[in-house]
């Protein structure tokens, strides 16, 4: 009976032995399991990735602006004309690029023809006098006539060829020409950008409509608007950079140049302009922008390369680099982004490193 009982006892412990070495080899097949399955980097990928490093940089606060292009009032020349008539003859079509002196429209002028008649009864006149004074000069050789009479037909001539002067400057200050027209001529080199004459159309010296605008466009102005929460944040001479709904991968960069200290009394906004070189006229006037007023402030945060975020479930996350098989998912409180710098208050430390490019890529991968 004894003998029994101690041989069941002993398989009673062989078969708890066993069962001690089966859930042994269970927890290592697992293990290796969870191992295999822990995300390395391939070196393929690896190859061609870039690993930023958190750096502690200036600060800098941006403040994002709406505007528009507007074209230099320095640098523009509104056309008028100077007499009355009817436009005959439009050389020019909006946006067309002038020369200076280049001919814009023809004008058959009322004024013209009456400046013509003029010239033309002037230098008759002038023509007359000087007989007339050759005449008094004979006859007080002669002692025909008074010195009086000689004075008298000096200052008469004198007189005609003073108005005929007049008349000649008045004719040469509405172009010159004779035949009773105006010709319409660019007074600087640049792009006609506004125009609101029409062939046949009537013009008379009561109408204070210009016909044509003229601007160079190789400068331009940026008008943005500033809501009176952000005034305090805009300064003369604060960097900015501009964007447009054309070119949405460039970048203008200039200064704020003035600020009208007045709120326009129907959108309660105060207007700031900035000067931008246009050399290659890609900015036109009217043209929709975006302004970001760029401020450094006197202190530092920890900055990343904007390119390195990843944005899941309301929150910001960068990869932190440690090896191939060791990369870090973490989140990160930001401040603010300028351009491809982003600045950070929590979340990493000054000399981590961190996964530069392909993030997204990354990210989806150690969370399958």
């Amino acid at each position: 009976m004894k003998k029994f009982i101690c041989i069941a006892g002993g398989a009673g412990f062989i078969f708890l032995f066993t069962a001690i070495i089966l859930s042994s080899c269970q927890n290592n097949e697992a293990k290796t399991s969870n191992e295999k399955k822990k995300y390395v980097i391939p070196d393929s990928l690896f190859n061609t990735l870039d690993i930023d490093t958190v750096k502690k940089t200036l600060l800098v606060n941006a403040l994002v602006l709406t505007g528009k292009v507007a074209f230099n009032d320095d640098n523009v020349a509104k056309i008028f004309s100077p007499v009355s008539g009817n436009i005959r003859d439009i050389k020019v079509m909006l946006g067309d690029y002038v020369n200076k002196g280049q001919t814009l429209a023809v004008i058959n002028s009322y004024e013209m023809a009456g400046f013509s008649n003029e010239l033309v009864n002037a230098q008759t006149n002038v023509r007359v006098q000087e007989k007339n004074k050759d005449a008094a000069e004979d006859m007080f050789k002669s002692g025909l006539a008074s010195q009086k009479d000689l004075l008298a037909a000096q200052a008469a001539y004198e007189q005609a060829q003073s108005e005929l002067n007049r008349i000649k400057k008045v004719l040469q200050i509405n172009g010159g020409n004779t035949q009773g027209e105006y010709i319409l001529t660019a007074p600087l080199n640049g792009f006609v950008v506004e125009k609101f004459a029409t062939n046949n159309m009537a013009i008379r010296l009561d109408n204070t409509n210009n016909l044509f605008t003229i601007s160079d466009l190789k400068n331009v102005w940026i008008i943005a608007n500033v809501y009176e929460s952000n005034i305090s944040e805009v300064h003369m001479n604060d960097n900015v950079e501009v964007t447009t709904l054309s070119y949405p991968g460039k970048v203008f960069k200039g200064k704020v140049d003035k600020i009208l200290n007045v709120l326009d009394p129907t959108n309660k906004v105060m207007k700031v302009r900035i000067v931008l070189s246009n050399a290659d006229y890609s900015l036109k006037p009217e043209m929709f922008a975006s302004v970001t007023i760029i401020n450094n402030q006197n202190k530092k945060a920890l900055s990343v390369s904007t390119k390195t975020l990843v944005f899941d479930h309301n929150q910001y996350y960068v990869m932190v680099y440690h090896s191939k098989s060791d990369v870090v998912i973490t989140p990160v409180q930001i401040i603010n982004s300028i351009g491809d710098k982003t600045y950070i208050s929590a979340g990493v430390q000054e000399g981590d490193k961190i996964i530069g490019s392909q993030a997204v890529l990354i990210y989806e991968a150690l969370n399958s």
